[in-house]
């Protein structure tokens, strides 16, 4: 086991485009870092090249204390597991699983080893010899993952492995790779554009855009505490909610919300507010008043969107992350609020929604960067 590290690493390819802008970012020794953002971000070139599939322009790359950048593949002692499998479809699972120990010349009895500690390990003992295309989506990523355990490696590298798998299917499939690297504590590295498994997966996330890492940490301080708009948005389902507004002497207001906002300089801002912040209004909390226009019962909640005074402040995540709320005619916007499921609502309806001054995030308008 080691630590994975990137040291300023760039990489440009044709065009230019500049894939990865200058990335140092440390995966710690025994830790689970999720590389997260919207297609385009750069997060898998900066996986392909910690597996020495493109080497980085600039910077360089080490695992335990080795810079690793000019090393082959094969001599990086690491494994790594894609999105579509990769399995043969004419080998057993057994086959499938011992495949790269046997191209290692690794002695017969020791692969065999490996191959049944990591079958028990990941529940393939009946299936060892099924060929793929007798297995579900679920037991081929069991293979897959099996395949590079029995490696042994110093570091895993994970590109979308639960992207063609159902939802169903997703939620088990990563409750099982969380109990795995928890029995391992093997160092890895997934990259992911869905910030759920980021969230519920990551010892910490990193948030990535245009090739620039916006913010590392654990998942719920980034929640809590996003560092910019890009975050803010990017982070959290229904993503935030984003109004326009102007901060004077301690206050800000935007639409017909004000809140208290002390330290926040003097100028225009964005107000964040999340949809789980909003609840019918209480006597003293800052309010708006809400209209109603669709009701989504999920059963343990109710999502509504519905039109609020003021104007919206719109951040550019990625088209997977669209949120597709229109900005009224005139000083009308749509937001969206998240509501226990004995709420009842239907379009149309009008109500105040309260927030607390607490649960209110601030955002520079020029910069795009937290005030508070």
């Amino acid at each position: 086991m080691a630590d994975v590290t990137f040291h300023g690493v760039t990489k440009v390819f044709p065009g230019p485009t500049v894939a990865v802008d200058d990335l140092s970012i440390t995966a710690e020794d025994g830790e689970f870092l999720i590389l997260v953002g919207p297609s385009g971000c750069g997060k898998t070139t900066a996986l392909r090249m910690v597996a020495g599939l493109e080497k980085p322009t600039s910077g360089s790359i080490s695992i335990g204390g080795q810079d690793i950048t000019d090393l082959s593949p094969r001599e990086r002692d690491i494994a790594m597991v894609f999105q579509n499998y990769a399995l043969y479809p004419h080998m057993t699972v057994y086959k499938n699983l011992a495949f790269g120990l046997r191209q290692r010349k690794t002695p017969k009895d020791e692969i065999d080893r490996r191959v049944r500690d990591a079958s028990g390990m990941l529940g393939l003992d009946d299936l060892l010899k099924r060929k793929p295309g007798q297995l579900s989506g679920g037991q081929r990523q069991r293979v897959a993952m099996g395949r590079a355990l029995v490696r042994e490696p110093k570091a895993f590298l994970l590109d979308e492995p639960l992207s063609n798998l159902d939802a169903k299917l997703r939620v088990q499939v990563r409750a099982d790779l969380k109990q795995l690297h928890r029995r391992l504590g093997i160092t890895t590295v997934y990259v992911t554009h869905d910030q759920i498994e980021a969230m519920t997966l990551g010892d910490r996330i990193a948030v990535m855009s245009n090739g620039r890492l916006q913010q590392v940490g654990a998942p719920q301080d980034i929640y809590d505490h996003p560092a910019n708009m890009f975050v803010a948005a990017f982070i959290g389902s229904p993503a935030m909610n984003m109004l326009r507004g102007v901060a004077r002497e301690g206050r800000v207001t935007a639409g017909d919300l004000e809140v208290p906002t002390p330290g926040v300089p003097d100028g225009d801002v964005v107000l964040g507010i999340r949809p789980e912040a909003l609840r019918p209004a209480a006597d003293g909390l800052p309010s708006l008043e809400f209209e109603v226009q669709v009701v989504e019962p999920l059963g343990d909640e109710v999502i509504a969107r519905g039109a609020v005074g003021g104007q919206l402040a719109e951040v550019e995540t990625g088209e997977e992350h669209a949120e597709l709320l229109p900005q009224l005619p005139g000083s009308r916007a749509v937001i969206t609020a998240r509501f226990d499921p004995e709420v009842r609502l239907s379009p149309g309806m009008r109500l105040r929604l309260g927030v607390h001054p607490d649960r209110v995030h601030v955002f520079d308008a020029r910069t795009d960067e937290a005030l508070r």
